[in-house]
């Protein structure tokens, strides 16, 4: 059963965010609309000492806690968005959790579509990790990302070796988009339920990202990339959300690889639940904050 405010939310997700995504024409034009300015709430810059850079003509923001010390620990953070919107407020205020638990933050902005697709995406990504990597260890530097970042994440993780990159410490994927066929059939069953994301929209948006390539290439659906040799990895899904059948299948996968993975699974919570302010995402997040602190 979803808590009150839960309940409330949904009503207003179904209103003005899964009703119009139901029908191509509507999903095209929001994929269309005008991308906001990325730049960091008013509020984030007074709590924290936020900097800016570009790397390959694409920003990253970092992060950090206001203090004398360069923090000793790490987190790449990916926002989601079905990569055609950009980083919101809710994203700040967990990036400004885990600046407050003493770490440098550090937040690439990657080109959205339709102006951009996942094939720019990833020098990108891999040059700023690569900073990063310069300045603080692997074994205390933690990647994560959730919806579209949390799908990013694990392609990101996933081309490392690749370009002689180490492993991060962990990966934390909050409702990973791991999958852009949206083909696996227990989908349906979940649809319903979730009030927020339509196959129809998300379909269109995955379309754009993708360029015209094949949607089964691991850089777009890392579900068909190689599992073995990843960070251990911890895996954050709701029962009412429509990622949830591909979440369960991405721990299965990592498992049969021999990795390390934990599914929390979070009984009435919605996509992206440990972002939103509700009950339900209480125990998430918490246990986020844990594994950040514990670097």
């Amino acid at each position: 059963m979803s808590s009150l405010v839960t309940h409330l939310l949904s009503l207003a997700l179904r209103v003005v965010r899964k009703g119009p995504m139901g029908s191509v024409e509507n999903a095209r034009e929001w994929i269309r609309e005008p991308k906001g300015e990325p730049a960091p709430p008013p509020w984030l810059t007074r709590r924290h000492w936020i900097t800016e850079r570009k790397v390959g003509g694409f920003s990253t923001f970092t992060v950090r806690p206001r203090g004398a010390r360069e923090p000793e620990k790490a987190v790449l953070y990916l926002h989601g968005g079905t990569y055609v919107s950009e980083i919101s407020a809710w994203h700040g205020i967990l990036i400004s959790r885990m600046a407050d638990a003493g770490c440098r933050v550090e937040v690439p902005i990657y080109g959205l579509a339709p102006e951009h697709t996942y094939r720019e995406a990833f020098g990108f990504l891999q040059q700023v990790y690569r900073g990063l990597m310069a300045d603080v260890a692997p074994a205390r530097t933690l990647l994560a990302g959730d919806s579209a970042g949390g799908g990013l994440a694990l392609a990101l993780a996933q081309t490392l070796r690749e370009v002689d990159l180490p492993q991060p410490a962990r990966l934390v994927l909050i409702s990973p988009w791991t999958d852009l066929t949206m083909s696996n059939p227990d989908i349906f069953e979940v649809q319903e339920k979730d009030p927020w994301l339509n196959p129809v929209g998300i379909r269109e948006a995955a379309k754009e990202w993708a360029g015209g390539d094949d949607l089964t290439e691991p850089r777009l659906s890392p579900l068909y990339g190689p599992m073995a040799g990843l960070s251990p990895m911890d895996l954050y899904i709701g029962t009412r959300d429509l990622l949830l059948p591909d979440t369960r299948r991405l721990h299965e996968m990592v498992t049969r690889a021999g990795g390390e993975v934990n599914l929390f699974e979070e009984e009435g919570a919605l996509h992206i639940h440990p972002l939103l302010p509700v009950p339900e995402g209480s125990p998430a997040r918490a246990r986020i904050m844990r594994t950040v602190e514990e670097l």
